[in-house]
């Protein structure tokens, strides 16, 4: 008897796609001698649902949904991800599910117990947690059945637990001997070590065998890296799934050995594979097929593009230059190359004209007073209008290419450069867009060598860089990771990397100024472990005195 990991890419309230999708897995599963299929959290509806879980009709549709999978995959057990009606009069009125589903009909439902309320997380807003284990047979093995953050609170492993309650312990203790978690656990650098590391002490504590079947692709800012895992009683990993694609992983839950799938390695690697699923899933799952950006000639937009082409192909993107009496010869000619190496169509759109005529129509309003950020901004609002004409015209999605480090402290100009459907880059500190282009070039030389090596700058003044208005990037990226990943103070930033104090606060200071900004940036593709986003909460009327 075998047993098989579905590890698939759902799409949140696709219901037919998602459907048609865990009945394919599970009849390919069967064909090759499985007895039983597991899928990801809430596979059925897709992960996160986030408050189309309080709509009746969507409850329904999963239900509906769930017996649709019984009665398509008769001779193999099931289990996969939903979302189900709770039986109770108080509290509220939907539960995160797994469900097994076997000889056509819902067999045993274990329902989550722990329910995570931080950084992306907020599932305490829809969901009622369960209040009850139960073991289940199956192969002669007692099943302890869990759900992604169930996992997540061994007191062994963790120097703080989150919550009171241990369910894997429970389940153990009630003679659970084979442990299964259906996740959709997101990824960020790290990630992927982390939770092996996790479920190996799970697996060697108490001498069982841990099996992990984690969502692959993107929903939203959240990328979900697969990754799926069997990790046998002495901690080996005896089966493993591909990082950042669908797959179908078979073990012997026996014997405990099974199929070992090659995964994305470095950081590097992982982080760039994290970022082409993303961008591709923002766009397909939107709607869209082709998307539109600029090209300055600069660093953050040739990774963005050379990402966007890895994601959607080459015909379906599209690069804008849009230089003014500012921009250099060498940038223009550093875009030209950059979209020839790529293969992808570039437009020249030079707003030279359109500066003059909004500058002559300001100049009554503007008579002596002498130019500053303002005409800077006009600009970068100049090539944000251009771009979505051409997102109107061409049906393209305009990815903004701004990083981390810009959005960090507010080096950014609102709806100007910041102007897109999707922030590709805006979770990868400017240190990090060197490192990844450097990675695009090692695999094919795309990204001009001009392009590596010149300063950064905006180019909306004369001879402007970054390092006018900015610190060096290597000590930005220092104080940024302590302070936005690491919540650490200025004083204790300064004290352990040795810098000097005015020049942390000073950057903490522009991170607080900027908040309204981030409010209305376009959606981040989250790769580290705090990205700014649906995981950055933070109010924008307020004078904090820390």
């Amino acid at each position: 008897m075998r047993i098989a990991l579905g590890q698939i890419n759902p799409t949140v309230g696709c219901f037919s796609g998602n459907v048609r999708k865990i009945v394919e897995f599970s009849q390919r599963a069967l064909s090759a001698g499985a007895g039983m299929i597991l899928f990801p959290e809430m596979s059925i509806c897709g992960y996160p649902a986030r408050d189309w879980v309080e709509k009746r009709a969507f409850v329904e549709k999963c239900c509906q949904s769930a017996e649709q999978i019984a009665a398509g995959t008769r001779g193999i057990a099931v289990i996969c991800g939903s979302v189900t009606p709770t039986q109770t009069s108080t509290g509220k009125h939907v539960m995160n599910s797994a469900l097994l589903l076997r000889d056509g009909k819902v067999e045993f439902v274990q329902s989550k117990m722990l329910l995570p309320t931080y950084d992306v997380f907020d599932e305490l807003r829809n969901f009622e947690p369960a209040r009850e284990q139960s073991l289940f047979q199956f192969c002669g093995k007692q099943m302890a059945l869990t759900i992604c953050e169930d996992t997540w609170n061994d007191k062994q492993f963790w120097d703080r637990q989150l919550y009171q309650v241990d369910p894997i312990e429970q389940l153990m203790k009630a003679g659970g001997n084979f442990i299964l978690n259906i996740s959709a656990s997101p990824f960020w650098i790290g990630k992927r070590e982390l939770r092996r590391d996790m479920l190996a002490a799970i697996a060697k504590q108490y001498k069982v065998p841990v099996v992990l079947v984690n969502q692959v692709g993107g929903n939203d800012q959240l990328i979900f890296d697969g990754s799926s895992l069997v990790i046998a009683p002495d901690g080996r990993v005896v089966a493993q799934g591909k990082s950042f694609e669908e797959d179908l992983i078979f073990f012997d839950p026996n014997v405990l050995t099974g199929d070992m799938h090659p995964q994305v390695e470095g950081v590097e690697g992982s982080a760039y594979a994290a970022l082409v699923l993303g961008t591709h899933d923002y766009v397909t799952k939107c709607g869209f097929k082709r998307v539109v950006l600029g090209l300055s000639g600069g660093i953050d937009s040739a990774l963005t593009a050379a990402i966007a082409v890895d994601a959607l192909g080459a015909e379906n993107v599209i690069g804008v230059g849009m230089p003014s009496q500012y921009s250099s010869p060498s940038s223009i000619a550093d875009a030209r190359e950059l979209a020839a190496n790529l293969g992808i169509r570039f437009e020249i759109l030079p707003i030279s004209n359109g500066f003059d005529a909004l500058r002559e129509t300001l100049n009554p309003v503007f008579t002596g007073l002498k130019e500053d950020v303002t005409e800077e901004n006009i600009q970068a609002r100049i090539r944000g209008t251009l771009l979505m004409a051409m997102s109107n015209k061409f049906g393209a999605l305009v990815l903004t290419t701004g990083n981390k480090s810009e959005l960090g402290v507010g080096y950014c100009t609102l709806y100007g450069d910041m102007c897109g459907g999707l922030a590709v880059i805006s979770d990868v500190p400017k240190i990090m867009v060197f490192r990844l282009a450097q990675y695009v070039n090692s695999h094919k030389p795309v990204i001009p060598t001009s392009t590596l090596e010149k300063p950064p700058s905006a180019e909306l003044r004369p001879n402007q860089k970054d390092s006018d208005s900015l610190p060096p990037y290597e000590l930005l990226d220092g104080i940024l990771e302590d302070y936005v990943e690491d919540n650490k103070c200025a004083e204790e930033i300064a004290a352990e990397r040795n810098f000097d104090l005015p020049v942390v606060r000073r950057v903490t200071q522009m991170v607080e100024r900027a908040e309204y900004k981030r409010l209305q940036a376009a959606p981040t593709l989250k790769i580290t472990g705090k990205a700014f986003g649906m995981g950055w909460r933070f109010p924008i009327a307020a004078k904090i005195e820390i």
